[in-house]
């Protein structure tokens, strides 16, 4: 008999360490504009201050879930719930660790849009 009578729990987010990625990887989650959107607003905000729907982004809540699936498979998000709320750091250090310069080009607003 469960204890949790009336709480719902979702599954904890499963992360990848950057060491684990393969620049293709790195490369194809960075190719969407959704994600890229995504990073810049994190890579803007205090650690764990940004919860899944605080982002502006153009999509509906299946969509946006996936997309930080392959952020999160690419070892630039971590994640993890606070009560109700999915918050979301960027992995600077560690992806930058891996691979140096990619975020800073990235982050880079005046040339890459």
């Amino acid at each position: 008999m469960s204890n949790q009578v009336g709480s719902s729990h979702r599954a904890a987010p499963v992360h990848t360490d950057p060491e684990d990625v393969s620049v293709l990887t790195a490369l194809s989650a960075l190719a969407d504009p959704v994600r890229i959107q995504l990073i810049r607003e994190l890579a803007g905000s205090a650690e764990w201050t940004r919860s899944c729907g605080s982002f502006d982004v153009p999509v509906g809540k299946a969509a946006l879930s996936h997309h930080f699936s392959v952020l999160r498979g690419a070892g630039l998000v971590e994640q993890r719930d606070e009560g109700p709320r999915r918050v979301n750091r960027l992995r600077r250090e560690e992806f930058d660790a891996r691979f140096p310069g990619l975020l800073d080009l990235l982050l880079r607003t005046d040339d890459i849009d």
